[in-house]
């Protein structure tokens, strides 16, 4: 058992996020286990860089409002209580909103050794193609 708290809050490196973001109760599985997660609060704006996942990776987001986009897909919105899989080698990112933090878990399993595969950094531009849909939300 890992005690909730007990673990530092680690900041998201520069080089796979884009904001702010914070990292809180890591956990991986001992060998055989091959999973591993965390859960991670993004402020508004903030964002992964694309990547993928050897075996795939789901997210449950358990509060605010996020965006993922999977390539060559249209941005989508995320609310609590949404669950999103992404399929092995699947290239996407995820994210909070324009106006609203975002908190999800993520899981994923290692594949040697690890659960990710980090590409570039998402762009402004890709990050608001879905601020069309937000505003409608607002009305």
């Amino acid at each position: 058992m890992t005690r909730g708290g007990s673990q530092p809050s680690a900041k998201g490196p520069s080089d796979y996020f884009t904001g702010t973001v914070r990292i809180d109760a890591p956990f991986a599985g001992s060998e055989p286990a091959r999973v591993s997660g965390a859960t991670v609060t993004f402020e508004p704006g903030a964002r992964t860089a694309w990547h993928t996942h050897p075996l795939g990776q789901t997210l449950i987001v358990t509060a605010g409002h996020g965006r993922v986009q999977r390539e060559c897909g249209p941005v989508e919105e995320i609310r609590p209580g949404d669950i999103i899989w992404f399929s092995p080698g699947e290239k996407h990112w995820h994210g909070a909103s324009l106006t609203t933090a975002m908190t999800h878990i993520a899981i994923a399993e290692k594949l040697n050794g690890s659960p990710v595969d980090w590409m570039e950094k998402v762009t402004d531009a890709q990050y608001q193609g879905g601020s069309e849909n937000e505003e409608k939300e607002k009305r």
